[in-house]
C-alpha cells in the first residue's frame, strides 16, 4: 500500500507509545510488584494517545486511498484521459452483488463482462479458480478488504493478540522464558565496590511458526444471485462470520495440527481447583478471585475474561462481602457489553465450554498469545463450476494464520507455591 511521510511518522509514534507502555509493565514485573499510581496514570495517558494516533492513522490512510483513486499514472490512462478500469479497486462494479451477477452471466449465458477480465490470467496446464478461462474470476480488492474488516470486528479475539502480518510463509521468533528471580538468562547481582561484575547472557530458544490455511466456501443459490443488494450483505456477513468463528475457536481450542495451537491445549495454562463441596455447574466469587490471583502480575492490566454466555447469570450476582465484583456496562464501558468482573472486561464467546466443564470461564492475557497472518488479509475468489448441478455459485475466502502462546509453561514465582500464567481457567465442577 502507498504510504506518506505523515503516515510513517504516525506509525513510528504508535510504536514508541506501545514500547513505552510495555516498558512500564516490564519494570513492574521485573521488580515483582504492581504498577504505581504514577505508572497507571502514565499508561492511561498512553492509551488515550494511542486512540488519537490510531484515529489519525485511519484518516491518513483514507486520504492516501483517495489519492490513489484519482492520481492515476500517465501510462495507466486511455484516450481522453480517463483512468483504466484496473486502477479502480472495485474494477468498475457498483457492489459485490453487481460483481457476482456478472460472474453468473458469464457462467450461464457465456457472455463475459470486460470488467471480469481484469486480473484473469491466460489458461494454464491446470484448472484453478483464479483463472477466468478455468471457471473463476478474482474478486476486486475493495470487496476482499471489506470482508477482512468485518472478520476482525465485534467479538473477534484476533485483534487482542500479539499479531504480525507476514509477506512470506513462516517466521522464527526467539523465545526467552527465564524469570528475573531464576538462575538462567540475564540476571543482576549486588557487587561490592571494586569487585568485578558477574556476566550473564540471554537464553533464547528459536520458535518457528508457519501459516495455516483457513477457507470459507459459500455456495449461493440462483434466487439470491438475482438480488445483488441482498447478495452483497449476505456474502460479506457469512464469510466474515465463518472466518471469525474458526479463528476464535483456534485461538482458544486449536490443536496445533493444521491450525493454530490454542491456549487451552497449551502446557502454559494453569487450572484453579474448585472449592470443597462446591455445587455442580456453578461459578463462585471465590473461584474468580483465585483465578485473578493466578494471572501473571505484569499482565493484569491487559487481561480479559472469556466466558460461555451461560456463565453470565452467575457472574452478575457475585459479591465479596457486601461489595459487588461485577460492573454493568454503562456509557464509559461501550467496549465491554458484558460488563467487567474485578475491573477487567468480560467477552462472551461460544468457544468456551459449557457451564460446569473445565474451560467454561478463562482469565487470559491475549497479548501473550502470538499470531502471524498473511499480509493483505483475506484472499477471495469465485467458481462457477463447483455447484453447477445445484444451481449455485461458489464464493471462496482464504485466510492464512498461525498462532500459539508465547510461553511454553507456567511461571513459578519466587515466594509462592502457586504457579502463574497468562491463561487461567477453572477446574470441572461436576
Amino acid at each position: 500500500m502507498k504510504t506518506s511521510k505523515k503516515l510513517r511518522a504516525l506509525l513510528e509514534r504508535k510504536s514508541e507509545l506501545v514500547a513505552e507502555a510495555r516498558k512500564i509493565d516490564a519494570a513492574a514485573e521485573a521488580e515483582n510488584r504492581d504498577l504505581t499510581d504514577e505508572e497507571i496514570a502514565r499508561q492511561e495517558e498512553i492509551v488515550a494517545q494511542l486512540k488519537a494516533t490510531n484515529a489519525a492513522i485511519e484518516r491518513e490512510q483514507a486520504i492516501i486511498e483517495a489519492e490513489m483513486a484519482v492520481e492515476v499514472p500517465d501510462d495507466a490512462r486511455i484516450e481522453g484521459g480517463a483512468p483504466r478500469i484496473e486502477q479502480d479497486p472495485r474494477r468498475g462494479f457498483q457492489s459485490y452483488g453487481d460483481f457476482c451477477k456478472a460472474v453468473v452471466a458469464a457462467a450461464t449465458d457465456h457472455v463475459i463482462d470486460d470488467r471480469l477480465r481484469i486480473g484473469a490470467a491466460a489458461p494454464s496446464t491446470y484448472a484453478g479458480e483464479n483463472v477466468g478461462a478455468d471457471g473463476g474470476f478474482l474478486v476486486p480488492p475493495e470487496f476482499s478488504r471489506d470482508i477482512w474488516q468485518l472478520s476482525v470486528a465485534e467479538d473477534s479475539l484476533l485483534p487482542l493478540t500479539d499479531g504480525m502480518p507476514l509477506q512470506g510463509n513462516s517466521m522464527v521468533f526467539p523465545s526467552d522464558e527465564t524469570t528475573p528471580w531464576g538462575t538462567e538468562g540475564v540476571r543482576a547481582f549486588w557487587e561490592d565496590e571494586a569487585n568485578e561484575a558477574t556476566a550473564t547472557k540471554p537464553k533464547l530458544n528459536p520458535n518457528t511458526m508457519r501459516l495455516k490455511k483457513l477457507t470459507a466456501l459459500v455456495p449461493v443459490t440462483d434466487e439470491l444471485l438475482a438480488d445483488s443488494s441482498g447478495l452483497d450483505a449476505y456474502l460479506r456477513r457469512k464469510s466474515a462470520e465463518s472466518i471469525r468463528w474458526k479463528t476464535n475457536d483456534a485461538i482458544v481450542n486449536g490443536s496445533g495440527v493444521g491450525r493454530p495451537k490454542g491456549f487451552s491445549s497449551s502446557a502454559a495454562a494453569v487450572t484453579v481447583a474448585k472449592e470443597t463441596g462446591q455445587t455442580a455447574d456453578t461459578v463462585t466469587a471465590d473461584n474468580v478471585t483465585k483465578m485473578f490471583a493466578r494471572m501473571l502480575t505484569g499482565a493484569l492490566g491487559r487481561a480479559v475474561w472469556l466466558a460461555n454466555p451461560d456463565v453470565l447469570p452467575q457472574i452478575i450476582t457475585m459479591t465479596v462481602g457486601n461489595s459487588p465484583i461485577w460492573t454493568p456496562p454503562n456509557g464509559g464501558l461501550q467496549d465491554t457489553p458484558a460488563g467487567r468482573l474485578l475491573g477487567r472486561p468480560i467477552i462472551l464467546t461460544e468457544t468456551c465450554k459449557t457451564l460446569g466443564d473445565k474451560g467454561d470461564i478463562w482469565f487470559v492475557d491475549l497479548g501473550s498469545y502470538r499470531t502471524i497472518t498473511k499480509a493483505g488479509g483475506i484472499e477471495t475468489a469465485t467458481s462457477m463450476h463447483l455447484y453447477f448441478d445445484a444451481g449455485a455459485m461458489a464464493f471462496r475466502a482464504v485466510f492464512r494464520i498461525d498462532g500459539q502462546p508465547v510461553l511454553s509453561k507456567p511461571v513459578t514465582p519466587p515466594n509462592s507455591a502457586n504457579q502463574r500464567s497468562a491463561f487461567v481457567t477453572l477446574a470441572e465442577r461436576a
